[in-house]
């Protein structure tokens, strides 16, 4: 079996935890559920639903990852051996595999549109509607999905291929700083343009009378989907850890970073968007047909174009290659396969895998279940099942089974300053014990980290699951 590698640095670490968690959903989705759900407002209630399920959920997987050093099966195996939670880090597997294979094809679509930025400045596209044709046919046509799924897929394998320090941490240390980059050269361009102010104005200024239930709700279910959590990343990323990196501060740290991108890729688009008169609430269409558009009407638009679209193939990269070193870590740790062999092999099966959801918008358009298309039907197991089920086991297995003690025992490791050491005592409810270094009685059965894994989590992905699966209407 190979010597399992770790990270280079702490930074390395936060950086490709941060890709990870950075992807379409930032800078597709957010935007534009902001855009659906009355802009400002729904922005808080969106940072409060990080506050709530994000932190808390995304600590535990890193207190798994680190105190097993293994993969997500092999890690519940190791904390509670033989028992029926390493369902759990099956699942992990499974998602990140089914994920991966439909995610490359979008991931397709962002180079596809890269190239068009270059070669038309989509100057054709003159409206929403004709954006809309060109979009369609583009997704529609077997060789285009399949060749640039074919790349995408590509790319991620030949990073994950390099290995931890000089394929994953090497890459993120330089896509993660081009995110900021594009998105600050975007910003710039739309807050230059006439009436671009409005857009700042209904992205940043509270509106609560458009917030409903159903909006708060889809707050708790994006903050948890934004932030991989519940398929096995975090945890498989934080065995690559030692055991003087600072968790509390990294978990802090990574969802920080995910959460100032998603802002700024609002701040990014909105103003644009009502710069050209174009509306805010268009739904899932606003990247791929009124970006386009806007484009179309800007001076230098094929410049501006080609770099949003890489800003959207950058985010979908560091994504995927977290997604493929889930699969490839498991047959490294589990099957002792050596990690080249794990990561063509694999990587090639989750191409193949794919193929069916590229050519789900053209050649298998007709071949539908109840409706759904194959790239739906994998979008929708994946994203709307497994993942909230996932972050639910995650968070009752750290919270109930395995048990806050031991997890606090694990992040005081790194903790290196005495604030630490006691905030991480007070967050999960321990009582003082002289073996901990702490100088203050905690009298209080579960605070702030220990009451939030165990009560309210668990409750809040429950909630938005039901919700997401429809078995809450509103």
């Amino acid at each position: 079996m190979e010597k399992r590698e770790h990270w280079g640095s702490q930074l390395g670490f936060i950086l490709a935890s941060a890709g990870s968690a950075v992807g379409l959903g930032n800078i597709w989705k957010f935007p534009y559920i902001t855009g659906e759900n009355g802009g400002g407002a729904f922005v808080l209630v969106y940072l409060l639903a990080i506050t709530i399920i994000g932190i808390p959920v995304m600590l535990a997987e890193f207190v798994i990852g680190r105190k097993s050093q293994r993969n997500p099966v092999g890690a519940y195996h190791a904390l509670k051996p033989g028992s029926s939670w390493i369902i759990g880090g099956y699942l992990g597997i499974l998602t990140g595999f089914i994920i991966l294979s439909f995610y490359s094809v979008v991931g397709g679509w962002t180079l596809g549109y890269m190239i068009k930025a270059i070669t038309t400045g989509f100057r054709n596209f003159s409206s929403v509607e004709v954006a809309g044709k060109h979009f369609g046919s583009f997704v529609s046509n077997p060789w285009y999905a399949v060749l640039f799924h074919f790349i995408f897929m590509g790319l991620s394998i030949l990073i994950v291929y390099k290995g931890i320090k000089q394929g994953i941490e090497k890459w993120s240390k330089i896509l993660m700083p081009a995110i900021f980059v594009i998105l600050f050269l975007l910003i710039i361009k739309g807050l230059s343009m006439k009436g671009a102010m409005k857009g700042v104005q209904f992205y940043l200024s509270p509106d609560f009378s458009k917030l409903t239930p159903k909006s708060i709700l889809i707050a708790l279910g994006h903050a948890f989907f934004s932030l991989s959590l519940g398929m096995g990343v975090m945890i498989t990323y934080g065995s690559y850890l030692s055991k003087k990196e600072n968790l509390w501060t990294s978990a802090l740290t990574i969802v920080g970073i995910d959460t100032a991108i998603a802002l700024l890729a609002g701040l990014a688009i909105f103003p644009a968007v009502f710069a050209m008169g174009f509306q805010p609430n268009a739904g899932p269409g606003l990247v791929f047909n009124i970006l386009p558009a806007i484009f179309a009407k800007m001076s230098l638009g094929f410049l501006w174009g080609f770099l949003f679209f890489l800003l959207l193939a950058i985010a979908a990269l560091t994504s995927a290659i977290s997604l493929l070193e889930v699969v490839t870590s498991y047959f490294i740790d589990e099957l002792h396969f050596n990690r080249k062999t794990a990561t063509v092999l694999f990587g090639a099966v989750i191409f193949l895998l794919g193929v069916p959801s590229a050519l789900s918008f053209g050649v298998l358009s007709k071949y539908t279940i109840s409706g759904k298309t194959f790239f739906d039907i994998m979008d929708n197991l994946a994203s709307n099942y497994f993942l909230p089920i996932g972050g639910f086991i995650i968070s009752l297995f750290v919270g109930w089974v395995w048990g806050t003690k031991h997890a606090v025992d694990e992040i005081r490791h790194g903790s290196h300053n005495f604030a630490d050491v006691h905030l991480i005592t007070l967050l999960a409810g321990l009582k003082d014990d002289p073996s901990h270094n702490s100088p203050v009685h905690v009298w209080t059965l579960a605070s702030t980290w220990g009451i939030f894994l165990r009560f309210i989590s668990p409750v809040a992905i429950f909630i938005a699951f039901l919700f997401t699966i429809g078995a809450i209407k509103l």
